[in-house]
């Protein structure tokens, strides 16, 4: 495309800050960015509060699967990291069973134990896979797992019911099944632990996840970024954007990281409306809970835990001052803890009562041992946390994606590209400087049309012109 096209890019999250890092790599310096809000990060964004506690917004941890990622992320904090062995668990039938779960079924009481086993005995066997999410778990799972943890447990955090649900995104986000390996650990007694791409992960000393994201805008040219700039108005056809600050801009090339149902409404793309209305998506509720003391004995070394049941609303909950003792305002003292519970219009949330839920779940579950401990909380409701990968959304985005890339508008990230199956933070900022290689260089975006080969690794030694 070449060096003199002038490009707008919406959204200050890791894509948007990605897309501007590579093309001042690049040489190329006619670019603006534009943040709805005050501070950059996106949905990878941090808080402190006013007690001290840091939060960030969700359950976010630094692992990659490139190598350019890595380097960038080594470039940015330099030492300033803390490595941690991932150790998660799944709090079911009133214990604690190490992640994967079907890998440490031995774990659960007998009966239970023998309807996960019977489950993998007897699973269906397919030519090809299920085209839906529940029909995979089933035949990946079995009846046993699919009932105790699998099921239960994907309604909570996607807050649709898998049936409704794809199955081609899966790839490297849940770990297979080995039955002969599930045997194993079941006879000699063995745990399974750290399976998958973040079996290893690092996190920031100070200032939680936002800390990243806050130094690499603080290292791009500033005055190429507004703050407080929400698009309120996009005319296509001139490739005009008017913002809530007043201003107006004009651009070759649009970098969209919006949420693409929301791009679609405000440019007022009316043949586009149908295939957007059929992107889903839930929202995320955070809730931080700071606690006086020290994590009893059982809690001391985990990163976070999985809740399939039904006596707590949330879905994962993390210890979060095990990430870094910087999270709280004096690790001596205090701890914390911070809860995700996902919401759609399937699965509402009582949001007057979900605080006070929450600490009743915490105690169910035995991960406080009375709210007269807790010292803080924080609540945030993020309303789109997760895009949900529907039936319906591989055609919706084969229609959505191209049709706004022949107007000149490239939609990525997390919900600009609507592909949660390459949404972590790697490849979120990845997207961004792929896109801006393909503009100026003419390069594939691997991570966006080719997801599969990329979480298989095939994208890590990538090497691209400079």
């Amino acid at each position: 495309m070449g060096s003199e096209k002038k490009i707008l890019i919406l959204g200050a999250g890791p894509t948007g800050l990605g897309a501007a890092w590579r093309l001042t790599e690049l040489g190329h310096t006619d670019w603006h960015l534009c943040e709805a809000t005050s501070r950059p990060g996106g949905l990878a964004g941090s808080v402190t509060d006013e007690r001290g506690y840091t939060w960030d917004h969700g359950g976010h941890i630094q692992f990659s699967h490139y190598e350019y990622f890595d380097r960038l992320m080594d470039s940015l904090l330099g030492d300033a990291w803390i490595r941690r062995e991932r150790e998660s668990w799944v709090w079911i039938m009133d214990r604690f069973v190490p992640y994967p779960f079907q890998a440490n079924i031995r774990h659960l009481p007998r009966e239970a134990l023998w309807e996960c086993i019977e489950g993998l005995l007897h699973r269906p066997t397919a030519e090809s896979r299920p085209e839906d999410f529940e029909s995979f778990i089933r035949a990946l799972f079995g009846e046993g797992i699919a009932k105790h943890f699998m099921m239960p447990y994907n309604c909570k955090v996607w807050a649709h019911e898998p049936r409704t649900m794809s199955a081609h995104w899966v790839g490297d986000r849940v770990a297979p099944v080995d039955l002969e390996r599930v045997l194993r650990n079941i006879i000699l007694k063995r745990d399974e632990v750290s399976w998958g791409p973040n079996n290893t992960f690092r996190f920031p000393e100070r200032g939680g996840t936002g800390t990243i994201w806050r130094e690499l805008a603080h290292r791009l040219p500033q005055d190429q970024i507004s703050y407080r700039a929400k698009l309120t108005a996009l005319d296509t056809e001139r490739r005009v954007a008017q913002f809530s600050d007043g201003s107006e801009r004009t651009c070759d090339v649009l970098i969209s990281t919006i949420p693409l149902n929301r791009l679609v409404k405000i440019a007022g793309l009316d043949d586009l409306r149908p295939a957007a209305k059929a992107l889903a998506f839930s929202a995320t509720h955070v809730i931080g809970v700071g606690v006086r003391g020290a994590p009893g004995e059982h809690l001391r070394t985990k990163c976070w835990m999985y809740f399939p049941e039904s006596n707590s609303p949330f879905y994962r909950v993390t210890v979060f001052s095990n990430y870094s003792p910087n999270n709280v305002p004096d690790i001596t003292r205090e701890w914390s803890l911070m809860a995700e519970v996902s919401e759609s219009a399937h699965r509402p949330v009582d949001v007057e009562c979900i605080v006070e839920d929450t600490l009743a779940g915490m105690e169910a579950t035995r991960l406080i041992e009375s709210r007269d401990d807790v010292e803080n909380i924080y609540h945030r409701r993020l309303p789109m946390g997760y895009p949900v990968p529907t039936l319906t959304r591989d055609a919706a985005l084969e229609a959505l994606l191209p049709a706004l890339q022949a107007r000149g508008i490239f939609s990525r990230g997390r919900f600009g590209a609507w592909k949660y199956e390459v949404s972590n933070q790697d490849h979120a900022l990845m997207q961004g400087v792929e896109c801006a290689e393909h503009l100026l260089l003419g390069a594939e975006e691997e991570t966006v049309w080719r997801p599969d080969h990329v979480n298989s690794g095939g994208a890590r030694h990538r090497s691209v012109e400079s």
